[in-house]
C-alpha cells in the first residue's frame, strides 16, 4: 500500500504510466523491424539490447541511417569501456590497448577473450561490431574512429590519477562523456538530419554530456565509494573533510551535504549550454533521443539537491515520475518549462547557512531567464478537481497491476539513472 500511497500524491505519475504501458511508449521508443536487416545488424541490436536496454530502445527510435551509426557507436564505446572496467587486466597491458583501440576498428580479425567483465560479448565477438562499423558511410566512420582514440588516450590518462582539481573533473568527464556528446553531435550533423552547426558547436555538445555525467557522479556518491572508486574532485570535497570517504560518517552529514550543494551548484551550470543546444534541434526523434536524459538529469539533481540520503543510500526519481519527463519532453518549450518546475524546486530548498547558496541562486537565476514558463506546458501539473478523483479511483483500482510492470519498460524509465 505504501506504492499506492506514494501514487495517490502524483496523480500524474498514474495517468502516464497508463498511457505509456497502454502503448504511449511507441512514441518516445518504437521499434525497428528485425527481419529488414542483415544478420551482422541484428546481432549488432542484440548485443545492444544485451549491454543496455534503456538505451536501445531511444537509439532504435532514430531515423534512417542515423540509427544504425549510433548503435555501432555506442557498442564500439562500450567495447572500449569494458577494457578501462576490467581489472584483471594489468596496466601494461590496458594501456596500449586503450591508445590502440580505434585502430582495431579496421583489423577484421581483431578480438579480446580474455575479458572476465559481464558485457565482454562486445570484445569475443567484436569482428562482427568492426564489420558493421566499415559498412557505415565513411563520413560516420570518421567520427566514431576519431572519438574512440581521443576517449581511449582520455581514459589511459586517468587510469591511476585521482580528480583533484574542477578543472580536472571537467577534464574528466570530457573524456568519458564530453565526447559522446561531441561524437552523437557530429553524427546527427553527417546524417543531414540536423544543420551543421550542431556538430561543429563542441562547446555546447561537451556541455550536454558533462551535465549527464557529473549528475551520475554526484548522485552515485555511495555506490562509488562502495566500490573503491572516487570521481568527487578533491579541490571541492577537501574544503569539508580530510578523506571522501569520511563524508558517509552519520557525524560528517552537515559538512557532506554543503560539499554535495556545491557540486550539484557546478553542474547546473551547463544548463544554459544544454537548453541552447536542445533549441537548435530540429529532427524529432534527435530531439527526444537529446533531450529525455537532460531532463532526467535535472530531476535527479532537484532530488539530491540538499538531500543527506545521497549519503546513506539510492537517490532515484519516481518511475511514473521518470514516464512523466519522457513523455512531455517533446519540444524545447516543454523542456524549458520542466528545467524551470525543477530548479525551482531547488531555489526552494537553499539554506541561507549553505557556503555556497548565493552561487546557487546566481545560477538559477540564469537558467530562470532562459526557461520562464510561456507556454501551456509551464502549467502542466495543474489538475481539476474531476481528474484528481478520477485519477485517485484509477489508483486504488489498478495499483497492483502497475507494481508489476515489465523488465524491460522498468529498465527504460531508467535511461537517465545509467
Amino acid at each position: 500500500m505504501e506504492l499506492l500511497r506514494k501514487w495517490l500524491g502524483h496523480p500524474e505519475d498514474i495517468y502516464n504510466l497508463l498511457r505509456f504501458k497502454m502503448g504511449g511508449y511507441r512514441a518516445v521508443m518504437p521499434r525497428i523491424d528485425q527481419d529488414s536487416l542483415g544478420r551482422g545488424l541484428r546481432t549488432c541490436y542484440r548485443y545492444l539490447n544485451q549491454t543496455s536496454r534503456s538505451f536501445a530502445a531511444v537509439i532504435q527510435a532514430l531515423d534512417g541511417e542515423l540509427r544504425h551509426a549510433v548503435c555501432i557507436f555506442y557498442l564500439v564505446l562500450r567495447a572500449l569501456d569494458t577494457i578501462e572496467d576490467d581489472m584483471t587486466i594489468s596496466l601494461d597491458v590496458k594501456v596500449p590497448m586503450l591508445h590502440e583501440f580505434h585502430s582495431y576498428l579496421y583489423q577484421p580479425e581483431w578480438k579480446y577473450m580474455e575479458s572476465k567483465e559481464k558485457d565482454r560479448q562486445v570484445l569475443e565477438d567484436f569482428p562482427t561490431i568492426s564489420m558493421e562499423f566499415r559498412n557505415l558511410s565513411k563520413v560516420y566512420q570518421d567520427v566514431i574512429s576519431d572519438v574512440c582514440h581521443k576517449m581511449g588516450v582520455g581514459m589511459a590518462e586517468f587510469l591511476e590519477k585521482k580528480v583533484d582539481s574542477q578543472h580536472e573533473w571537467d577534464r574528466y568527464c570530457h573524456y568519458v562523456a564530453g565526447l559522446v556528446g561531441i561524437g552523437l553531435s557530429r553524427l546527427f550533423s553527417a546524417s543531414e538530419l540536423e544543420e551543421p552547426i550542431v556538430g561543429e558547436d563542441t562547446k555546447l555538445a561537451n556541455s550536454m554530456g558533462l551535465f549527464l555525467q557529473k549528475t551520475n557522479i554526484i548522485r552515485d556518491y555511495l555506490e562509488d565509494q562502495l566500490d573503491g572508486r572516487e570521481f568527487w574532485p578533491r579541490e571541492v570535497w577537501s574544503r569539508y573533510t580530510k578523506k571522501l570517504s569520511d563524508l558517509a560518517k552519520p557525524e560528517n552529514i552537515d559538512m557532506a551535504v554543503q560539499c554535495l550543494n556545491e557540486l550539484i551548484t557546478n553542474a547546473l551550470h551547463h544548463v544554459p549550454d544544454v537548453l541552447t543546444y536542445l533549441s537548435r534541434l530540429k529532427n524529432q526523434t534527435v530531439f527526444n533521443f537529446c533531450a529525455i536524459p537532460q531532463v532526467m538529469a535535472i530531476a535527479t539533481l532537484a532530488a539530491c539537491y540538499n538531500n543527506k540520503q545521497v549519503f546513506r543510500g539510492v537517490v532515484k526519481i519516481r518511475k511514473g515520475q521518470a514516464v512523466t519527463l519522457m513523455m512531455d519532453a517533446t519540444n524545447i518549450q516543454a523542456v524549458k518549462a520542466i528545467m524551470y518546475q525543477y530548479v525551482e524546486e531547488i531555489y526552494q530548498k537553499i539554506p541561507s547557512t549553505d557556503p555556497s547558496s548565493n552561487k546557487t541562486q546566481q545560477v538559477i537565476a540564469s537558467i530562470r531567464a532562459m526557461s520562464l514558463p510561456g507556454s501551456p506546458m509551464a502549467s502542466r501539473h495543474h489538475y481539476s478537481p474531476i481528474y484528481l478523483s478520477c485519477a485517485m479511483l484509477l489508483a486504488a483500482l489498478s495499483w497492483q497491476y502497475l507494481s508489476t510492470i515489465s523488465k524491460a519498460t522498468e529498465e527504460y524509465v531508467q535511461a537517465g539513472e545509467n
